[in-house]
């Protein structure tokens, strides 16, 4: 994994007023920053829940029958079940 580069400096945390001695972006004259506790207390929380399409199609793989996937598909093409799609991604 590539490392991230850091910057130094001294700036103020706009939330607690604490030490920020680096960061992962060159921050902007004026821009507000928040050290990393005050990030994670305040991000929104994240929704990783996939939203599953129910239906009947063919699997291209083997012919079974596939009743949901995790996308609208654009038509009855290429759609693999699960099984077949990670032998495929394997190959």
């Amino acid at each position: 994994m590539e490392e991230r580069q850091m910057f130094e400096g001294n700036w103020t945390c706009s939330d607690c007023s604490g030490a920020i001695t680096q960061l992962p972006f060159q921050p902007k004259e004026g821009q507000n920053i928040t050290c990393k506790e005050c990030y994670m207390k305040n991000r929104p929380p994240r929704n990783f829940e996939r939203k599953m399409v129910q239906g009947s199609w063919k699997c291209a793989g083997c012919g079974g029958e596939i009743t949901q996937l995790p996308f609208e598909p654009k038509g009855d093409g290429d759609l693999f079940c699960l099984d077949c799609f990670k032998k495929n991604k394997n190959s």
